[in-house]
């Protein structure tokens, strides 16, 4: 497995690397092919120790946690044990998804706008102002996938080519715990 540690806002210790390396490397257990991880530290606050996880596996499926407590190595230990129930949860289904086919990916460019100015007018005037922007590959999934892969992120959407379809996609979790699906497609009007 490659492991890469990071240390944001505090000191690297060897102890928390070996501790975190043991933590990490049960995820074999369910997954023997290669696998990489990627953990980040960091304090906020001076007093809480924020542990972020993001394992990728052979088929490209990522699974991400998050936790945030007073100790780090409770921090290391709620994430990693966030982490194994939802490869758990989805063991089998994770293994039997496939590696994404590149070739009907399509790139998706995300932007964030903000309008800058005093007032309505100058706003108009001056136009919005991108304060981020990103790519990231919408890779092909069918709806089932797309649900998977978007609770082990933990994210509230997830945009993706349908498998099905070969369109754009966008899956979100709803209030009452259901799920969402935005079809893209042309405007019939433009055919």
């Amino acid at each position: 497995m490659q492991l890469a540690i990071a240390f944001r806002h505090m000191d690297a210790t060897e102890s928390i690397k070996d501790y975190c390396r043991e933590k990490v490397e049960r995820i074999t257990k369910y997954f023997p092919d290669p696998i990489k991880a990627h953990v980040v530290f960091s304090t906020e606050r001076g007093y809480q120790h924020l542990a972020d996880v993001t394992i990728t596996l052979h088929n490209g499926i990522v699974i991400k946690g998050e936790e945030q407590t007073e100790d780090l190595y409770s921090s290391i230990d709620l994430v990693m044990a966030k982490i194994e129930r939802q490869v758990r949860r989805y063991k089998e289904r994770i293994k039997s998804h496939r590696a994404p086919n590149l070739d009907h990916d399509i790139e998706i460019q995300h932007s964030i706008v903000e309008a800058h100015g005093a007032d309505e007018a100058s706003k108009e005037q001056a136009g919005p102002k991108v304060i981020r922007e990103s790519k990231f590959i919408a890779q092909q999934l069918t709806v089932d996938g797309a649900v998977m892969q978007m609770n082990l992120l933990g994210n509230a959407f997830l945009v993706f080519t349908n498998a099905d379809t070969r369109e754009v996609n966008v899956i979100y979790k709803r209030e009452d715990d259901t799920y969402g699906l935005i079809e893209t497609g042309a405007n019939p009007k433009q055919n």
